[in-house]
């Protein structure tokens, strides 16, 4: 990302994820993703290898890093998948949960694990977090879709006291502004005092807005090569 302007950064949602980049490497549809979201076994190396594995437009990003990974032969015998790693080892937190679309449309499933350092059941919690998506196959049953387990869509990242790095603050302000900036936008900025006071729902309006669209897809083909011919890549 040397060449890339400052300030510029690879930033999906994780309807983008769903709708685009993973259906897309699963048809072979576009080679040129490969080149922003690389093939990799991620678990052939430990979290903080990965960001030099990234793809070109993540290779200097600092906060999340994004891989495709294949199916383990073992998990496609029925077998649990192998998550070790040299210094460590991938371990489930919570339950997986459904990702939909802006418009309600469940288009896949998110798994979220922690990197612990040693070996279980005496590892060290890590601050390095994976998000596993998988897509749903849509033209299965809209009541019981099934996954398409043979390719994941992995988010690579840290946890930190805030969830943005846009407005991050000293520690000792970011325990009691995190919590109020995580859940504010902008946009709300803009609805003013007067405006509130002719109209007491403006400010919930915009922000209903913002909610409903914040995973809308950006992205096409034809934005994905703009993107990568006029940065060269």
């Amino acid at each position: 990302m040397g060449d890339l302007p400052v300030g510029f950064r690879f930033y999906p949602t994780e309807e983008e994820l769903l709708c685009y980049y993973l259906p897309n490497k699963q048809n072979a549809a576009n080679p040129d993703i490969d080149r922003v979201i690389p093939l990799l076994n991620i678990y052939d190396y430990n979290p903080w290898e990965l960001p030099q594995h990234a793809g070109e437009v993540c290779r200097g990003d600092r906060e999340q890093w994004f891989f495709f990974t294949a199916m383990q032969e073992r998990e496609a015998r029925g077998g649990r998948p192998n998550r070790l790693t040299e210094k460590g080892y991938w371990k489930a937190t919570g339950s997986p949960s459904d990702v939909f679309t802006c418009r309600n449309h469940r288009i896949g499933r998110k798994k979220t694990m922690v990197f612990y350092e040693g070996r279980a059941p005496h590892g060290s919690k890590t601050t390095w977090k994976m998000n596993e998506y998988k897509v749903y196959d849509q033209s299965s049953s809209a009541a019981n879709p099934q996954l398409k387990e043979e390719l994941s869509l992995c988010r690579i990242y840290k946890r930190s006291k805030c969830t943005r790095g846009f407005d991050r603050r000293p520690a000792d302000e970011a325990a009691t502004q995190c919590h109020s900036h995580r859940h504010r936008r902008a946009d709300v900025a803009f609805a003013t005092s007067d405006d509130r006071q002719n109209n007491p729902t403006v400010g919930s309006e915009v922000m209903s807005w913002d909610i409903a669209n914040q995973s809308e897809p950006l992205w096409d083909s034809e934005d994905l090569m703009m993107l990568l011919n006029w940065f060269d890549l």
